[in-house]
């Protein structure tokens, strides 16, 4: 009998939980789960530490958003908001408002108009992107290929990486693209064993985005260079905002904070009436036949995350650093 579809997407979700512990506690960089990119969503997306990262931690906890970093708005010269962002006049003014909440911007008044400026000069942090697409089981690839092929194709990231639970065999490797990684993971262990490793993708240099497949057309995009380095930074800063845990789980006595193998000290969603993770999404509510109404156990979800990656949940922000740096030249 044949795995419902319902059943295998929770089990997916676990396993993904799994990939994302494992990963952050063997990276010096940041990981996410379930962000956006040029084409499709990505699984989970690793963030490889550049010089600048110590820089970057002590901005913001947050995003900072992608229009505020490509403005015409510096250091050393102070711009009215709607003038240098690439934007509406009222989306541009929420941009810089919300940079300036985050720390990233600082604003003034000068003959009755708001005036902003960097904070600090945006700092070298990314070192390199990796893309993992989970696939517990490699007997339902579903349309694991074509995404692996569009991966590839826009080598949007440096390394594309399939993590799956399955026996790997020669067979499965064929069907999938030369560079891309697969490594094999011991849920129960958090341990990964590279089956094969990654080829280094041309992340720096023109792609093409494949739409759309079928078996007599193909749709395409080429994406320049430029273009691409945009993506990138943006990928990385909601990385760096979002991370994988969930901020709440269910409303339910039966729900923990905690799970093998992961310990009492983590904050993901174990159900010790299903003796498993849940998807609370999928899984929690008045339906579930072991559903007590409870209040949520109580988390904290960032304290976990600053304890076990470089993000910081409450830097001590650099606003104040550049008050000398010739403030407002030119403005």
């Amino acid at each position: 009998m044949s795995t419902p579809p319902f059943y295998r997407i929770v089990r997916e979700f676990a396993f993904e939980l799994a990939a994302c512990a494992a990963l952050e506690a063997d990276s010096d960089g940041v990981v996410a789960r379930q962000l956006g990119t040029h084409t499709r969503i990505v699984d989970v997306v690793e963030v490889l530490p550049g010089p600048g990262l110590d820089r970057r931690v002590q901005i913001t906890p947050e995003t900072i958003p992608g229009p505020a970093v490509e403005s015409d708005i510096g250091v050393g010269r102070a711009r009215r908001p709607r003038e240098a962002i690439d934007a509406r006049p009222k989306r541009a003014v929420a941009i810089a408002d919300r940079a300036v909440d985050i720390g990233f911007f600082e604003a003034e008044r000068r003959g009755g108009q708001r005036y902003v400026r960097q904070a600090i000069p945006y700092p070298d942090w990314i070192g390199g992107l990796r893309a993992i697409e989970n696939k517990p089981d490699l007997d339902r690839p579903g349309d694991l290929e074509l995404q692996l092929r569009k991966d590839v194709s826009l080598s949007l990231f440096d390394e594309v990486v399939l993590v799956t639970e399955s026996y790997v065999t020669g067979a499965h490797l064929n069907r999938l693209p030369d560079p891309v990684g697969v490594w094999r993971l011991d849920p129960e262990a958090g341990t990964f064993e590279i089956v094969r490793a990654a080829e280094p993708l041309p992340s720096g240099e023109p792609g093409v985005a494949v739409l759309d497949e079928s078996p007599t057309r193909v749709d395409i995009e080429p994406v320049d260079a430029d273009e691409k380095a945009r993506l990138r930074r943006r990928i990385a800063e909601r990385a760096y905002g979002k991370g994988w845990r969930l901020e709440r789980l269910p409303d339910c006595e039966k729900a923990t904070p905690r799970g093998p193998p992961f310990g009492d000290e983590d904050v993901l969603p174990y159900c010790a009436w299903k003796g498993r993770f849940v998807d609370p999404a999928r899984e929690c509510g008045p339906e579930c036949g072991g559903h007590t109404p409870a209040d949520p156990p109580p988390i904290d979800a960032d304290a976990v995350r600053d304890d076990r990656s470089p993000w910081v949940s409450d830097p001590n922000g650099v606003a104040s650093e550049q008050v000398g740096l010739d403030r407002f030249r030119g403005g």
